[in-house]
């Protein structure tokens, strides 16, 4: 149960599943992403292995990722890939899911030069690799120290990346001045905006942008109590639906928000 009066909220249990169902969720959806993409993949379409392999020197390397990448066994990955996710979100994570489903990643990282999608691919292997190391901790010295270092690993990844983006905005005067919000919202999928439309007035622009970034900047704040970690994730949770419904990018809000019990939990600890 949730005790909102204990500056703990989660227990260790609740968060593990609940960082273990969000993220085999999230993990899911660009699985499937991935399913759909696989015509696309071939002949002549927008990102065939023949040209992408090229950047692979090895020659021994490039047979084996040939081989793996090949239409039927590039599905029979993404097949398995998403049994091990189901099993994640049933049975719970143990070092042979998560194993596959790490390395896997990795092997999808490669067919995509690195990244799909940008920061959401980063920080889903984030928190595969605090699963993992939570896995492997949890082998050696037992899971109350292995799930410690897991959660560890994943709250400071994922509240750098928010205190890093607050930084960015804060040096830059577009960002500063409000005009980097109404360039971005401009060109969003339901842009451009009304000629009345009220970020168009500076002032509303530069308060929203200052929001953004004091609220990104103060994010190691959120370690302070877990009750405080709770409001900054829901505020967390709140921008990531809107980065979704002005740009699409649906996997962000998943993959951010497979972080927020490592978080929660984390901030309890302290």
């Amino acid at each position: 149960m949730l005790d909102w009066n204990s500056p703990y909220v989660l227990s260790t249990p609740l968060a593990v599943r609940c960082l273990e169902l969000l993220f085999a969720w999230s993990a899911g959806i660009q699985t499937l992403e991935y399913w759909r993409m696989r015509p696309a993949m071939q002949g002549d379409g927008l990102w065939i292995w023949s040209i992408q392999r090229l950047d692979i020197p090895n020659p021994w390397m490039r047979e084996l990722l040939d081989a793996l990448f090949s239409p039927n066994m590039f599905s029979s990955l993404l097949a398995l890939r998403l049994i091990a996710l189901l099993s994640l979100a049933t049975q719970g994570s143990h070092l042979l899911n998560i194993g596959f489903l790490f390395t896997s990643n990795l092997a999808l990282l490669i067919r995509w030069r690195g990244a799909f999608n940008g920061g959401s691919d980063f920080m889903t292997l984030v928190v595969l690799t605090g699963l993992l190391i939570a896995q492997i901790v949890s082998d050696l010295a037992g899971p109350n120290l292995g799930w410690r270092a897991g959660f560890w690993y994943i709250t400071i990844q994922s509240i750098t990346s928010y205190f890093m983006s607050g930084s960015v905005k804060l040096l830059r005067r577009e960002w500063r001045n409000g005009h980097a919000m109404t360039i971005f919202l401009n060109a969003a999928i339901h842009g451009p905006l009304s000629k009345d439309h009220w970020l168009r007035k500076p002032w509303l622009a530069a308060l929203g942008s200052w929001a953004f970034i004091v609220w990104e900047c103060l994010a190691p704040l959120a370690l302070l109590d877990a009750r405080l970690a709770v409001v900054f994730c829901l505020i967390a949770a709140v921008f990531h639906f809107l980065v979704f419904w002005f740009f699409g990018l649906n996997r962000f809000f998943w993959a951010w928000m497979a972080t927020f019990p490592a978080i929660i939990w984390c901030a309890g600890q302290i």
